[in-house]
């Protein structure tokens, strides 16, 4: 597998002279016994590294560890407070426009990180330049792309989405039994208040069983295509 981490050096970033940093948050969570803990900063790096290779974007190494609180009942899992994610975001964006780039966009890759909306809404509200990537819709955008059979709400953890992204980008990560790992709940009401154990015993929910890597490619192409939008808010061609 690619390295995760950025490799330019500061020489290439003066050359590069880039508006926009790019800041992949992954998690340290739980993803059944198939998919690895880091499966979620993979995939936040993997959007944010095609992101770079289209445009010219300092590319940032990612934060590695979120909210996962939902998780906590499985070992390995690992969790930072809201309020600290909320700190480092806003340091990351205090540091880099120090250094060149004026805007921060924020590639998330765990969908329990809320806090993110919120930094992102009173940045701008403060006159700091901020996006968070993708949307709910740039994800219904490259589900429809790749073809994928799941709805949005059955495909919630480490089901055929994130399967799928991992078996085209970096498939020896992924364990076996992905394609009996299929698990369905789809009343979750309560999962704030009990927790991702209260609707899995396997840590699983979704169907990774329709995974494959043609659908990774598709859907990381699609996240590529719908970044341009952002771009065109911050930076220069």
């Amino acid at each position: 597998m690619t390295s995760l981490l950025p490799t330019a050096t500061t020489t290439e970033e003066r050359d590069r002279d880039a508006q926009v940093a790019i800041l992949p948050v992954g998690s340290f969570e739980q993803h059944g016994d198939h998919l690895p803990l880091s499966t979620d900063t993979i995939v936040a790096t993997l959007i944010a590294r095609q992101i770079a290779e289209a445009h010219p974007v300092l590319l940032l190494p990612p934060v590695t560890i979120s909210c996962s609180h939902e998780h906590s009942a499985w070992p390995g899992t690992v969790s930072i407070s809201a309020r600290t994610l909320y700190a480092i975001v806003t340091d990351v964006y205090d540091s880099v426009t120090r250094s060149g780039p004026t805007a921060l966009v924020i590639v998330n890759g765990h969908g329990g990180n809320y806090v993110l909306s919120n930094v992102v809404q009173e940045a701008n509200a403060e006159g700091r330049r901020m996006a968070l990537f993708p949307s709910r819709e740039d994800w219904n955008e490259a589900r429809a792309a790749a073809q994928l059979t799941s709805s949005t709400h059955e495909d919630m953890h480490a089901g055929e989405l994130e399967t799928s992204l991992l078996l085209h980008a970096c498939p020896e990560v992924i364990r076996p039994g992905y394609r009996s790992a299929d698990w369905i709940a789809d009343d979750r009401r309560h999962l704030l208040t009990k927790g991702m154990q209260a609707y899995t015993d396997s840590g699983v929910i979704g169907r990774p069983s329709l995974a494959t890597a043609e659908k990774g490619k598709a859907l990381l192409d699609s996240l590529t295509n719908g970044f341009s939008e952002v771009f065109s808010l911050f930076g220069k061609s």
